[in-house]
C-alpha cells in the first residue's frame, strides 16, 4: 500500500500474480468497497487500511468534522468485514485519537494532521512487529525446514514483511533453508496466486499442492510445521483464521506435524472467551460454483461459503506474537501479554 496523505494506492490481489494493478482510493466509501471486495485482505493489511480510510473519512468532511460524522466513517468501514478484529481494533485506536485531538483542538487541519500521523503510526507499527514475529518464530524451525502454508499471510496481508510468512523470511535471513508446501487455499486461491508468487520472490523451494492433499505430504514427506497467521484469537487461545486451517491442524495431529500461528497482539481479542463467540463471514456463493470467472457446478445446487473457521488452542503447538512465542494453555498466557 501506498500513502501520500491524501490517497491510499493498494495493489489489486484480485489480479495477482498476472497483472500488478493499484486502485486509488481518495475517499474512505474507495477504502471501504476495497476491503470489502478483497482488494485488499489479511488482517494487518486491512486493519492498516481501515485507518488510512478513517483519515480520508476526516478530509472528506472537515467542514464538518464532528463526532457524529466520524462515528458514521467508523461503522462504514467496520461494516466490511466481520471476523479479522484487526480491523476494529484499528478503528477503535483511531476514533480514540480523533476524541482526544477534537477534545485538545477546534483547528480542522490540525485535527487531521494528528489522524494521519496515528494512522501512519500504525502501518510503521506492523512491519516492526512482523519483523520482531519473524525472529522469534524463526528460532520454531530447524536449519533445514520443510512446512505447509495455508492461505495468504505475507507481506500482501500486512502493510509489509508478513506473519507467517514472516517466518519463513526471518528464517532465510538467519541462513535457514525452507522448502514450502502452499495449499491453493479454494475458493479464493490466496495460497496458489499469492503466497507461492511472494515465496518465489523470496527464493523459497516452493511446490504448490491443492488443500485436499495435504494430509498425503504429510503422510509420505518430513513435514516439520504448518505455518498459519491468524484472524481472530480468542483469549483461550481459539483461532480463526481461513477455511481449511481446521482441516490441516487436525492431520497435522494425526502425522505428528507442528502446527504454528503468527499473529500480532492486535489480532488477540480479549473480550472473547472461546472461538465460538467469533463472527464467521459467509461470502458469495459464486465464490465456489466459480473459478476466475469460470462457472464450474451446476445451476441451482446450494452452496455453503464460510471463509473461515475456527482451530482449537489445544491443536495449536504455540502462538508466535512480538512479544512472545505462546504455548498451549494459552489463557493465562494470553492474560499476561495485556496486564
Amino acid at each position: 500500500m501506498k500513502w501520500d496523505g491524501t490517497s491510499l494506492e493498494l495493489i489489486d490481489q484480485r489480479k495477482l500474480p498476472h497483472v500488478e494493478e493499484y486502485v486509488k482510493c481518495q475517499t474512505s466509501g474507495c477504502v471501504a468497497d476495497a476491503i470489502k471486495k478483497m482488494i485488499v485482505r489479511g488482517a494487518p493489511a486491512i486493519g492498516a487500511s481501515a485507518a488510512f480510510g478513517y483519515v480520508l473519512g476526516a478530509i472528506e468532511n472537515r467542514k464538518d468534522l464532528n463526532v457524529e460524522t466520524m462515528e458514521k466513517v467508523k461503522d462504514k468501514l467496520a461494516n466490511t468485514r466481520p471476523t479479522a478484529v484487526n480491523l476494529f481494533w484499528a478503528l477503535e485506536r483511531m476514533h480514540k485519537r480523533f476524541l482526544s485531538a477534537i477534545s485538545e483542538n477546534s483547528d480542522d487541519n490540525a485535527i487531521i494532521n494528528v489522524l494521519n500521523e496515528e494512522a501512519e503510526r500504525i502501518a510503521n507499527e506492523d512491519i516492526q512487529v512482523n519483523k520482531q514475529m519473524g525472529n522469534l518464530g524463526q528460532e520454531l524451525l530447524p536449519e533445514d525446514a520443510t512446512v505447509i502454508t495455508h492461505c495468504n499471510a505475507g507481506a500482501l496481508a500486512t502493510v509489509d514483511y508478513g506473519t507467517a510468512v514472516g517466518v519463513i523470511h526471518a528464517a532465510l535471513d538467519h541462513g535457514k533453508t525452507i522448502h514450502a508446501y502452499v495449499d491453493e487455499t479454494r475458493p479464493y486461491l490466496q495460497g496458489a496466486r499469492l503466497t507461492a508468487w511472494e515465496l518465489m520472490k523470496l527464493g523459497v523451494d516452493t511446490t504448490l499442492i491443492c488443500d485436499n492433499m495435504a494430509g498425503w505430504v504429510m503422510k509420505t514427506r518430513k513435514v516439520d510445521a504448518i505455518i498459519v497467521g491468524a484472524d481472530r484469537i480468542a483469549a483461550n487461545g481459539d483461532t480463526a483464521n481461513k477455511i481449511g486451517t481446521y482441516s490441516l491442524a487436525s492431520l497435522a495431529k494425526k502425522h505428528g506435524v507442528k502446527v504454528y500461528v503468527a499473529a500480532p497482539l492486535s489480532t488477540i481479542d480479549t473480550k472473547i472467551k472461546s472461538g465460538s463467540e467469533i463472527p464467521i463471514e459467509e461470502r458469495s456463493h459464486e465464490e465456489v460454483t466459480h473459478v476466475q470467472g469460470v462457472k464450474i457446478a451446476p445451476d441451482g445446487v446450494k452452496v455453503y461459503n464460510p471463509a473461515f473457521d475456527v482451530t482449537d488452542a489445544e491443536m495449536i503447538d504455540a502462538i508466535i506474537t512480538e512479544k512472545g512465542i505462546l504455548r498451549y494453555p494459552y489463557t493465562e498466557s494470553i492474560k499476561k501479554l495485556f496486564e
